[in-house]
């Protein structure tokens, strides 16, 4: 799920790429229940044509694809093509109008001017050194009048499972500020100023605040851990690493209430209009 240009984020995201695989399908309920939003902002129905820019594992490309069916399209894309392994593999048991993916760079994207109607981002913008040209290069490729929606986390300190696991590698590993890049656009406002700088006539935000309620005793956690601190515990002995999870339980074992652990998310739907 990135869009990140220089050799280490790559780097970082390719030794990653097994673990998005990994946890896809898993995951997968979780991750429509924040796809659904997304598409209905960027305007995905049946028979439109739809560009998934960092689509990782194939969310929300998979998601748009069940909606435009067999008379629209779909094509993902990420910079980084391992990560799209799981999104093929996954694309493969739709029974039709199943997307498309290709290795794409978002500052300079292989498609002619105004050929989607819509385009979805989740996740993926914040990577991107050259905001500004990137957003320049998806309004090129959006029909006039078309829809290019961009999800984003909000403040760390109000996404739990980020906020916590955080703390814990930290304490094991040290802070590396690795983290940081996901919060780019935590602050309201930054995202819609760049799309309008970018030349999108309108741009506007909405925050979606839910709070998931997981069981308690559940390693509900191990996905973050996995698939977004991987990169840092390649070479972490058992030792070290049974230490480290037990270190997370136990930071959510305090927030518990009963049987349940509240995990609260923060996110941001930023939509322009080109």
């Amino acid at each position: 799920m990135t869009t990140a240009t220089t050799i280490d984020e790559r780097a970082r995201w390719t030794a990653s790429a097994d673990a998005w695989d990994r946890w896809a399908d898993p995951m997968a309920d979780l991750a429509d229940k924040l796809n659904q939003p997304l598409l209905d902002a960027a305007g995905v129905t049946a028979g439109t044509r739809i560009l998934d820019l960092a689509s990782g594992a194939g969310e929300p490309a998979l998601s748009a694809a069940r909606r435009v069916g067999s008379s629209g399209l779909v094509v993902g894309s990420d910079l980084v093509p391992g990560m799209m392994a799981g999104a093929v593999r996954r694309a493969a048991e739709l029974p039709d109008g199943r997307p498309a993916f290709t290795a794409a760079d978002m500052t300079a994207l292989p498609f002619p001017d105004g050929c989607f109607d819509g385009i979805t981002c989740r996740f993926g913008i914040m990577f991107v050194p050259d905001v500004v040209g990137a957003l320049a290069e998806v309004r090129r490729v959006l029909r006039p009048g078309g829809k290019a929606a961009f999800m984003v986390w909000g403040p760390r300190n109000g996404n739990a499972l980020f906020e916590v696991v955080n703390a814990a590698v930290a304490a094991t590993l040290g802070e590396d500020g690795s983290l940081a890049p996901l919060f780019r656009f935590a602050e309201p406002g930054g995202l819609a100023e760049a799309m309008r700088a970018a030349g999108f006539r309108e741009a506007t935000e909405t925050d979606i605040t839910p709070v998931r309620k997981a069981p308690k005793g559940q390693p509900f956690w191990r996905a973050t851990l996995d698939m977004s601190f991987g990169h840092r515990l390649h070479g972490l002995d058992a030792a070290r690493r049974g230490a480290l999870e037990a270190d997370i339980v136990s930071r959510f074992e305090e927030r518990a209430s009963g049987d349940v652990i509240p995990l609260p998310a923060h996110v941001r739907i930023v939509v322009g209009t080109a």
